[in-house]
């Protein structure tokens, strides 16, 4: 199984939103609405928009909106 986590993540290294679906489509999509809604000064400061994929549930951050 493919599980796509997208991860906003501060300067500090801690994560922000996160949201975990199984559908590659929604994932980018979702990405690319954080990256977009970072703003000029997040961006400077150290914010990141982070797209990844694990494969198994357990590896997704507890706090994270799960999709199925």
């Amino acid at each position: 199984m493919i599980i796509w986590v997208n991860e906003q993540i501060d300067p500090s290294g801690l994560i922000y939103a996160c949201i975990a679906c199984c559908n590659e489509s929604h994932a980018q999509d979702c990405h690319d609405s954080f990256k977009s809604n970072l703003t000029d000064q997040q961006k400077i400061d150290g914010w990141v928009a982070q797209l990844r994929i694990v494969e198994s549930w357990d590896e997704v951050p507890v706090n994270a909106l799960k999709l199925n």
